[in-house]
């Protein structure tokens, strides 16, 4: 009979290798079963119903960066504040501070990202 602390492992062993195999079996189950027939249209690259044309690398202006910057800082905190929210009748006096402390940090680099201009649209 197995010991407990040997069926953790086992446990651990089956999910890492389930984990591992329900992506792979169908990649491999497609390379033996699917046809293979490379033609000059199959391998053509295509985007949106159109062939490519020009170059395909573009420079995005630093403004798009800032803001997807500055939207995934705030996606963040609500990843944090939602759980602190639902667990707040609960939770203790530091807990309240440490968050307040959070939300001030936070409220502090928009006030901050916004008086340095880097909120304003410009085209």
């Amino acid at each position: 009979m197995m010991d407990s602390y040997t069926s953790q492992y086992l446990f651990v062993a089956v999910f890492l290798a389930v984990a591992v195999g329900f992506p792979l079996a169908p990649l491999v189950i497609a390379r033996l079963v699917a046809p293979r027939r490379p033609t000059q249209t199959k391998n053509d690259i295509y985007e949106c119903g159109l062939a490519s044309k020009g170059d395909a690398w573009l420079q995005f202006r630093v403004g798009y960066y800032i803001y997807a910057l500055i939207y995934v800082i705030f996606a963040v905190e609500t990843v944090f504040l939602y759980p602190w929210a639902v667990a707040f009748g609960g939770l203790s006096f530091g807990a309240f501070l440490a968050m307040m402390v959070f939300v001030l940090l936070l409220v502090e680099g928009l006030v901050y990202a916004w008086a340095k201009g880097a909120l304003d649209w410009k085209s």
